[in-house]
């Protein structure tokens, strides 16, 4: 039997693939494994994307069979991923055993929601409707074989605007807030996504914060060994609490920490 179940959720206009890395790393440790393909990418491109069919795509991966033996189960999305893994965790109490949620510590609206549609249309507009300028960025920005990773499911080239209208109708803080489960905010130091951190940890029943060293918005992508680390961290502290339910201990958590300190910040190795 695996030690836990993970599942990946991807990020805007990528796939499953994004997350080949991190199965060499985590399947080294005797992990149940799954990465998903959000409805409008990867092998789903076409189909229509809406919040309820992501979620039951996510619902079916973290529970497949609910006859077999129970291990912890693990949420990891990032981005896009982040956003709809926060939602899941809201709405649907009891289906899963804790959350990483990556690169979405801004809430999606305003200017900055705005701006990103904008510019959604712009690029939409261009004769290749933007593929040629996505590939170019990804391998300006990405190591080769994380470029190579993040290109190889496709392109979701004409999701963006149905995507950004359905996120924009959410709430993560609001969400964090109902959510009972341990939270594992994880930010890249330079992401641009990670302006409003401090309020969304202070959202959580249960959460923590950590910031890794020379990783922007596609943390697992820069710095795969290090958000690997931090997975496997938060599936030894699952473990763990399970371990102490069983033997009749209680869960073992601690008590709520000081919000204005906010103490729960950590940082991965560098």
């Amino acid at each position: 039997m695996s030690r836990a179940r993970v599942v990946l959720v991807h990020g805007l206009r990528t796939s499953s693939t994004m997350w080949r890395r991190q199965f060499a790393l985590l399947g080294a440790h005797d992990l149940d494994v799954v990465a998903i393909d959000l409805p409008g990418h990867g092998t789903r491109i076409g189909e229509p994307f809406s919040i309820g069919a992501a979620l039951r795509e996510i619902d079916a991966a973290l529970n497949p069979d609910e006859t077999g033996e129970a291990v912890p189960r693990l949420l990891v999305g990032l981005s896009l991923g982040g956003y709809l893994s926060i939602e899941f965790a809201a709405r649907h109490p009891g289906r899963l055993d804790g959350l990483v949620a990556a690169a979405c510590s801004t809430r999606p609206r305003g200017a900055s929601l705005g701006g990103y549609r904008r510019l959604a249309a712009i690029i939409g507009r261009l004769p290749d409707r933007g593929r040629r300028l996505n590939d170019a960025m990804a391998r300006l920005l990405l190591a080769p074989e994380a470029a190579d990773d993040v290109l190889a499911g496709g392109v979701a080239l004409d999701v963006m605007a149905p995507v950004l209208d359905a996120v924009g109708r959410l709430d993560p803080e609001a969400a964090l807030a109902t959510v009972d489960v341990p939270v594992w905010l994880v930010n890249g130091r330079f992401d641009h996504f990670r302006f409003e951190e401090r309020r969304m940890l202070r959202a959580t029943r249960d959460g923590r914060l950590v910031i890794v060293p020379r990783a922007t918005h596609l943390v697992s992508l820069i710095r795969p060994e290090d958000f690997a680390a931090i997975v496997l961290g938060a599936i030894a502290e699952l473990q763990r609490r399970a371990a102490r339910r069983r033997s009749g201990r209680g869960s073992g958590d601690a008590a709520p920490a000081d919000r204005r300190a906010d103490p729960r910040v950590g940082h991965a190795r560098p």
